[in-house]
């Protein structure tokens, strides 16, 4: 599964909040791919609440 953030991330912190094995906060959230598969529900979560609908998850 791929997880992305898009240029529209505004980086406010909510996904880091909710996942933070795989999202962390630079100019914009970075994902940590290694950690995706072991937290898929959460990633899931995560791009749910995000404000802005910068994380793709296909």
């Amino acid at each position: 599964m791929a997880v992305t953030v898009n240029d529209s991330c505004i980086a406010c912190g909510a996904c880091e909040s909710i996942c933070s094995d795989v999202f962390s906060i630079e100019d914009k959230a970075v994902v940590n791919d290694a950690a995706v598969a072991d937290n898929i529900d959460s990633v899931k979560e995560a791009a749910d609440a995000c404000p802005v609908g910068a994380i793709e998850v296909e």
